[in-house]
């Protein structure tokens, strides 16, 4: 048990004497870390003062410096106020300098201004001692020698005027028809033509003379039977072997026509017989017309008209105007248009639709009221017609304005197709009315002494009263006739209107 206390004891006195020499072991680390951290603390102190001194010199160097530059920058400044404060000095002393001249020159002004004044004063007087001796000689006063001098002279000019407005005209109208006649007069060679005349009733040869009784009827009531199946009147007179139809509706009138010669080939003529022949020929018209329109489209090369369309257009072929077939007309301005627009760039297919269908109207211009371009135009636009080609049917009688050289050119055809020899011609009292209407349009403005209708009624001359009428005024009048006749009368083609003043002195020698 002894050995066991001893061993205890023992180890205790050994652990005891270990924590000691461990306490003294890490209390003489701590001191040595101390001191070092001391000694770099020092170091660093050291290090710090040493920056801070070279800082405190660097900085104040910089500030020398800098204080050098600004004396530096101060002094040439200075320098330059001194130089502009001279320059300034100098101009101050130029501009007084100046301001003496003008002085002077103000002075030297003001002295002629008042010689030129005096000389003016004396001016209007000697020019007032002249006036008053012109009007002791010519013994007229001031206002009647300038109303006279006034009056020659605005007559002077307006000669001059009405001379250089003819040359002017001249010219235009030289150079214009020079330009114009070259496409116009190609577009006309190609076209060839039949000359037409005046269609208004329809004539059915008859076999003899007793078939007029056959087509009178018991009573009459075979032509009564035919007049209301067709709406036709039947003309029965003193004609020899003809019968005569009469009515406003073309196609109908076509249809009379053919049902009444199949009842004359037949020899069978009663009122059944009648309607049934009539329905049949009603069939024919229709199918004829559906051909004609097709055929039309094919001649004038205008392919995908609406059927409508083309069953109007085929009516045209039952319609004269002025005696001018006017399905021929349609297809024969179509042509005359693709010309006109090949040569001039235009659009050819819109200007040849458009010639085709301008008169599209005409085909049922007796059933609906209105222009028949307009009437067209509204036609073509239910049935898909484009825009260009609806204002070229609507404003080629200047009912619409024209949007496109196609239009205008539209018009042109029209009026070339109409307008050339041969293609229309008017009856005898339709020409005598409208020659005395265009005397009458003449004979309304003042100054006029005669008028003439001549060349058909192609030309107006007009003879004016010379002491009513200058030359200017005789330009605007022939200006005016013609405006007034291209606003209150229809004609075909154009009228020319031709003023004459004429000054004659007579003499006699004794």
């Amino acid at each position: 048990m002894q050995e066991v206390i001893i061993g205890l004891v023992a180890a205790l006195v050994g652990l005891l004497i270990g924590a000691v020499a461990a306490y003294y072991y890490f209390q003489q680390r701590s001191r040595n870390a101390v001191d070092s951290a001391e000694r770099q603390a020092e170091r660093i102190i050291a290090d710090a003062e040493t920056t801070a001194k070279e800082r405190i010199v660097q900085a104040r160097d910089e500030a020398h410096q800098m204080r050098r530059e600004a004396e530096k920058e101060h002094k040439e400044r200075e320098r330059e106020l001194r130089q502009d404060e001279s320059r300034l000095q100098r101009r101050r002393a130029d501009l007084d300098e100046r301001f003496e001249r003008l002085e002077k020159r103000e002075q030297a002004l003001s002295q002629r201004q008042s010689a030129l004044d005096k000389r003016h004063n004396q001016l209007q007087q000697l020019e007032q001692e002249r006036l008053v001796e012109l009007e002791r000689v010519a013994n007229m006063s001031q206002d009647e020698a300038k109303a006279l001098l006034l009056e020659t002279v605005e007559q002077e000019a307006r000669q001059d005027m009405a001379r250089v407005i003819r040359e002017v005209e001249a010219e235009a109208k030289e150079d214009a028809e020079r330009r114009a006649r070259k496409v116009v007069t190609l577009a006309i060679q190609r076209i060839a033509s039949d000359q037409v005349s005046e269609v208004s009733v329809s004539t059915v040869p008859l076999p003899s003379d007793d078939m007029k009784g056959r087509i009178i009827g018991r009573q009459g009531r075979n032509i009564r039977a035919l007049e209301n199946a067709t709406g036709v009147d039947l003309v029965v007179d003193d004609t020899p072997e003809a019968v005569l139809l009469s009515c406003f509706d073309p196609v109908r009138r076509e249809v009379a026509r053919v049902a009444l010669t199949k009842l004359i080939l037949d020899g069978r003529i009663h009122p059944a017989r009648i309607e049934k022949v009539v329905a049949k020929s009603r069939e024919e018209v229709d199918q004829v017309i559906r051909e004609a329109g097709d055929q039309a489209a094919i001649d004038a090369g205008v392919p995908g008209l609406h059927p409508e369309i083309l069953k109007l257009l085929g009516r045209l072929k039952f319609r004269t105007s002025y005696g001018q077939n006017q399905l021929d007309h349609a297809v024969e301005t179509a042509h005359i248009a693709s010309i006109l627009a090949s040569e001039l760039g235009a659009n050819v297919q819109v200007t040849k639709a458009g010639a085709l269908l301008h008169d599209l109207g005409k085909a049922v211009d007796h059933e609906v009221e209105g222009p028949h371009a307009l009437i067209g135009a509204d036609l073509a636009k239910r049935y898909g017609v484009s825009q260009a080609v609806v204002n070229c049917i609507a404003s080629h009688h200047a009912e619409s304005e024209a949007e496109s050289l196609e239009a205008i050119l539209v018009e042109a055809a029209d009026a070339i197709s109409g307008a050339r020899p041969g293609a229309r011609r008017e009856s005898l009292e339709t020409y005598v009315k409208r020659i005395k209407a265009l005397e009458e349009v003449a004979d309304s403005f003042e100054g006029v002494a005669e008028t003439y209708a001549i060349q058909a009624g192609r030309e107006i001359r007009i003879i004016v009263k010379p002491d009513e009428v200058d030359d200017l005024a005789a330009i605007q009048l022939s200006k005016n006739v013609a405006k007034t006749v291209e606003e209150n009368l229809q004609y075909p083609g154009q009228i020319k209107v031709t003023v004459i003043r004429e000054t004659r002195a007579v003499d006699f020698a004794k």
